[in-house]
């Protein structure tokens, strides 16, 4: 009788141990260690790598040699239908001009964020005089934020874009103006590719 007396006790005891460990980890809920947060960025990162490996087939290269190659794969993708093909870059300056700050005024209007105008016309054989690139919280933002591009675009310039692609997955969309090429991601998928590293030699303009 006194050895259960003796067992209830300490299951009572490390019951209370355990009790008294929770406030401790429901106090950190509302801010997460640095530890849970790099976890979390790896876990992403992996998912991401996942998925470059099953489109491109490739299993025996570094994260960002994967990287580079499917940026590579999505910058050049062309339309799916033989019969579109894509035009040659044509626009002047000023259209140029006009056409970005179209873009722009789209982007800002859903809050698109870390805005980034690239230059590339001495970069060699760039498919485009401009990239712009922005990023958003979430797949729903990425869409609205490409949807308001589009919309805008039309409303002030009159065009619609040659070329889109991402809309299904909404993790990195492409809107292809022939001269000016639009591409907003989620967060992580832009830290991911880094098309700014991959582009070096552009010449970068921050917008916000």
């Amino acid at each position: 009788m006194t050895k259960k007396t003796s067992t209830s006790t300490k299951k009572t005891s490390s019951e209370k141990t355990s009790s008294d460990k929770k406030p401790s980890k429901t106090a950190s809920l509302g801010r997460k260690a640095p530890a849970n947060s790099i976890k979390k960025n790896r876990e992403k990162s992996a998912v991401v790598k996942k998925k470059v490996v099953k489109k491109t087939g490739i299993k025996n290269l570094s994260e960002s040699e994967l990287a580079q190659k499917e940026a590579n794969r999505i910058i050049n993708s062309s339309p799916k239908t033989k019969s579109a093909k894509r035009p040659s870059k044509s626009r002047t300056v000023s259209e140029n001009t006009l056409l970005l700050d179209a873009i722009i005024a789209g982007l800002e209007e859903k809050k698109a964020k870390n805005i980034l105008v690239m230059d590339l016309k001495n970069t060699g054989n760039a498919v485009a005089d401009y990239f712009v690139i922005a990023d958003a919280d979430s797949r729903t933002h990425v869409e609205a934020i490409a949807d308001s591009v589009e919309e805008v675009v039309v409303k002030k310039n009159g065009e619609k874009a040659f070329h889109i692609e991402g809309h299904r997955v909404g993790e990195w969309i492409i809107i292809d103006y022939i001269n000016v090429v639009v591409h907003v991601f989620q967060k992580e998928i832009r830290d991911f590719y880094s098309l700014e590293s991959l582009l070096a030699d552009a010449e970068f303009k921050k917008i916000n």
